[in-house]
Formats: structure tokens, sequence, C-alpha cells
């Protein structure tokens, strides 16, 4: 059937938003996020765009949609890794290697005019929001945040000559299993003379909290691989997003000497209520959505946790962990999922493995040059 492949100007973003909620409609595990947060973060008013630029493609196969891609350049991460790296994103296709390549072959094309020897990806639309594609652990539905897509589409990326860069963990932990005891005593080696101290955000101060999040994110992440600093415009969209969401059990910092040292922020699954809506809210779906809500979520996610680095090897990732643990099970939650760390950061992955969590799922990265 006839093939085309369409560069999207502003006046198509709904559809291109639109196309993964149509094709995985049926599909017992992927979750979208709210269309209009989806719209949010690929309009041009983010904050992300200041210093990034995409552009949008989409295939139609006999008049259908068969697929898109956002090719991305993000002029911070490669005035920061000194690289000139394109990127693509928001990778969704039917299984259909034509469609995928040509779809590929437009963003490598308009890449490579934008003076980029390499593409990267999936990251949407970097590796401060989600990126990654799912290639094990296709057998539970995502976590808050976290990517799903179904097992055919590395075979679409690899068979346009991509391969791997890295792999990301994501880890799960049973509350049933509490915290090791031999981890416990170094806690309260460390905690003796009161010089360390954890502390639940309040929200009556939440202002305060979220700018010591904001201090310890980019130096915490700096070394990391593919790490880009946030702006504080992109700080500021991130806490605005966060605000409405958070109680004392989500979000606490570890202090050393009444310093903000290191934080780690949970989130209960809130994809078990937008897997109700598909994508929006409407009169039909509001209930169950609201239901889904308020009712307990038994499940969620450490997706962030962090030490400043002249705070570390001191064991505070420890003490955060074992919060994390306790507020786990004070929501009720049966099981953690710890995501996402680099395959190899043996620092962090090491400490995780310690507390008895396993990986449970992983994502890759890929790489090409144009």
């Amino acid at each position: 059937m006839p093939l085309e492949i369409t560069e999207l100007d502003e006046s198509g973003l709904g559809a291109f938003v639109d196309f993964p909620y149509d094709l995985f409609r049926k599909h017992p595990y992927w979750v979208g996020e709210l269309k209009k947060d989806v719209r949010r973060l690929l309009g041009l008013g983010h904050p992300f765009w200041r210093h990034g630029e995409r552009k949008l493609f989409m295939a139609f196969r006999d008049g259908l949609p068969a697929g898109r891609i956002a090719a991305i350049i993000n002029s911070k991460h490669n005035s920061f890794h000194d690289e000139k790296c394109g990127f693509f994103g928001f990778f969704d296709c039917r299984e259909d290697p034509e469609s995928a390549r040509l779809l590929f072959d437009a963003a490598f094309k308009w890449s490579k005019a934008k003076g980029m020897d390499k593409i990267r990806g999936p990251v949407n639309p970097s590796t401060n929001e989600s990126c990654g594609l799912l290639v094990d652990g296709f057998d539970s539905p995502p976590m808050v945040m976290m990517p799903y897509n179904p097992p055919y589409y590395a075979g679409l990326i690899m068979e346009s000559g991509f391969t791997k860069v890295k792999d990301l963990y994501a880890f799960q932990a049973f509350t049933r299993d509490g915290f090791p005891e031999r981890l416990e005593k170094v806690i309260r080696r460390m905690t003796r003379d009161g010089r360390v101290t954890l502390e639940l955000v309040e929200i009556a101060r939440i202002d305060g909290a979220l700018a010591d999040l904001k201090d310890i994110y980019n130096s915490a992440w700096d070394n990391n691989w593919g790490f880009v600093p946030m702006t504080n415009e992109e700080m500021d969209e991130l806490t605005r997003s966060l605000r409405p969401l958070l109680k004392p059990e989500y979000l606490y910092f570890v202090k050393v000497d009444g310093r903000s040292a290191g934080f780690a922020l949970l989130l209960p699954d809130f994809n078990s209520p937008l897997k109700a809506v598909h994508g929006s809210l409407n009169p039909l779906n509001i209930l169950p959505f609201l239901y889904r809500m308020f009712t307990p979520i038994n499940r969620g996610r450490l997706l962030a946790l962090g030490v400043k680095k002249e705070f570390r090897g001191r064991g505070l990732e420890l003490l955060l962990i074992k919060q994390a643990v306790a507020s786990a099970a004070k929501m009720g939650w049966e099981y953690g999922d710890l995501s996402w760390t680099l395959e190899d950061n043996d620092r962090v992955n090491n400490v995780i493995l310690a507390v008895g969590a396993k990986v449970y799922k992983k994502f890759r990265i890929y790489e090409r040059a144009v």
C-alpha cells in the first residue's frame, strides 16, 4: 500500500500526540500520560525548547497513520558533553519495518543537515524526562513516568542501523522483605551522634524543599552518562507538576549538620488511574478515574535518589532507601520500583542490590552515525 512520510507543522501536533493512544488502545499494559501533558511537553512553550529544536514526522500508509518520530537537538547536551549528537524520541510505529526505516531516514537527514554526526535515543525529549526502549520485562505494566513498548520495537530500531550504547535498569523491591538488619547497624553508627538526620517534607514549607531538591539534583547526577543539568526554568516546570501530588511520605531529605545533603522522591503508581482514561478525562471516565485515584494504590516508584558529591561515601543512600521502605509499607505498597540506574553505575547498583532489590526491567539507549 502507498507509504508517505510527512513533516508536520504545529497544526499536526494533535495527530502526533494521538497516534500511540490509538495504536495501543486495547493493549493490556501500555499506559499513556494525559494527552494535555504530552502536548505541553512537546509544545514550543515548554522550557526545554528554549535550548532545543525538534522536527516531527509521521508515516501514513494508504492514508492511515503508521508511525511517528521526533528528531531532536539538545544544544545544552552538546555543549555540556562536547558532542554533535542528535536524538530521536516519541517513536511509535506499527509492526511495519518500511515505515520505521523511512521515519528514521527522515530523522537522520534532518539531524545531519543540522550538523550532527550521530543520533541517539529514544529520549522524550531528554534523559531528564522519559527515556529508553523497554527490552526486558514486557510482562507487567510500566511504572509511573516510565515507558512501555512492545518487543518488536527493538527490531525496528536495529534494522535502521542502531546499536546499543547503554542499558538502564529498573529494580523491584518487595516491602514484605523489610530492610536488612546488617545495614540497620550501619545506619545506627552513622546517626548516633545526631549530625545525620532525616526530614520528611512539610507541605507548608514545600517551596523551600523544592529549592533544596533543585540544588541537589544537578550536583548528584553531574557525572552520570548522558546527564545534562536542568535549567531553572525546567526545574520550575518539574516542580510545578509535582507540587499538587506531594505528601510527606513522598519527598524527604537527609541532612548533615543541618545542611541538605541528599533527597529521595517517591510516587504511587498513578498509571493505575491513568489507564482508565486513555489519555483524556471526559464525563464517561471521570468516575472510574476518581475511583482509582482514591482507592489505595499497592505499588509505587522511587524515581529519584541523590546525594551531593561532597557528602558521598558516608552511607547516606542507605538512610534514604530505608525511609523509602518505611514509606512504602505505610502506604500499603506490595512492592516498589527503583528506576532508573545506569547499567555500569556499580556504586549505586551495589547499594540497591544490598537492600534486596532485583533487576526486573531493562531499557536501552541506541546510537548510530548519520
